[in-house]
């Protein structure tokens, strides 16, 4: 489960690049029930928050990376951005944005691994990331898609230090690796990766990613407002023993993500 207690190697915060802002905002909106609070009007929008019941869930911003895909950006929590750089390095991985303040909130950077997937960590200051989580609206769990299982799980626990559990998928599926923050029981656990052959990552063209997953009161709800609003469905609704009923959807401008309404203990 993600909590907001954010222990170094946790999910913290997310972001959206997206052409468009505002069909953005309003068709998150619609799907996740999300209010957005824009920091431009008019031309000059270039991004703001998402609010769900007056809690910061997420962040949006116009994309501006010449040939990058619209695409949800995954934030971990660190205590010293600068150090995780220095491991992403030894690990392999390539930074594609240093380490850099922004104003008093904290200190960010964004990488990509060995394989390709980008992720970002976040060192807190006044912020420590978004208000709420593990509830209908809000970051639930993060999966990533990769090809090559074995050295996801040496570069980030190498970065991290995750702890990895491995599942086997129902049905002759393949083996779902489960997260772990340092140190922590495998309640804990924040997030899975699995691994795919890249001809099964079309949205990438082959290359590894990360994307969210949004727990939702009723699956089959936020599906039907996914597919009013403009956006598709790549998988589901489909029951999975366990974890509950989730379908994995793109917005109107590809970028992709999972809601899922959790079995709940």
């Amino acid at each position: 489960m993600i909590t907001t207690d954010f222990v170094p190697g946790s999910p913290c915060w997310l972001d959206l690049g997206v052409p468009d802002v505002r069909a953005a905002a309003a068709f998150y909106g619609a799907v996740l029930g999300w209010d957005f609070e824009s920091m431009g009007e008019g031309e000059d929008m270039e991004g703001g928050m998402f609010r769900k019941d007056g809690r910061v869930v997420a962040g949006l911003g116009k994309l501006t990376e010449e040939g990058a895909r619209p695409a949800w950006m995954i934030y971990h929590s660190v205590t010293d951005a600068d150090a995780t750089t220095q491991a992403v390095e030894r690990a392999g991985g390539t930074v594609r944005v240093a380490p850099r303040d922004l104003d008093e909130w904290g200190r960010m950077a964004q990488y990509s691994d060995p394989s390709g997937g980008q992720f970002a960590v976040w060192q807190p200051g006044t912020s420590q990331g978004v208000e709420l989580v593990d509830a209908p609206g809000s970051l639930c769990w993060t999966e990533l898609y990769t090809t090559d299982a074995g050295a996801a799980k040496e570069f980030y626990g190498g970065v991290f230090g995750w702890r990895f559990s491995d599942m086997s998928l129902p049905g002759g599926g393949g083996t779902y690796a489960l997260i772990t923050p340092a140190g922590l029981p495998e309640e804990r656990m924040h997030g899975g990766l699995m691994e795919l052959p890249a001809e099964h990552l079309p949205l990438t063209h082959g290359r590894p990613y990360w994307h969210p997953v949004f727990a939702v009161a009723d699956c089959d709800a936020a599906v039907a407002e996914v597919t009013e609003n403009g956006g598709s469905v790549q998988m589901g609704p489909v029951d999975a023993e366990g974890v509950g009923r989730l379908a994995v959807c793109l917005d109107p401008a590809n970028a992709d993500f999972v809601v899922l309404t959790p079995v709940r203990g």
